[in-house]
């Protein structure tokens, strides 16, 4: 995927705003099985206070990663 809509990915992974862009569109939207790609549970955890995530998947995922 080089393209998350209007953005170029390989831009904004030059850049850890691009990466968090990255990283919530993944977890928002989801990603596809063909790419298998999967959404870094290493990265959530680290910007986990910066995502602007949909407020039932940020619930899902502070119970998946942290038990609460």
């Amino acid at each position: 995927m080089s393209n998350i809509w209007d953005y170029d990915k390989k831009e904004l992974e030059k850049t850890e705003e691009g990466r968090i862009k990255i990283l919530e569109r993944k977890i928002n939207f989801g990603v596809y099985l063909k790419d298998k790609e999967k959404v870094p549970v290493n990265e959530v955890k680290k910007y986990w206070n910066r995502l602007k995530l949909d407020s039932g998947r940020k619930n899902f995922l502070k119970f998946i990663i942290w038990g609460k």
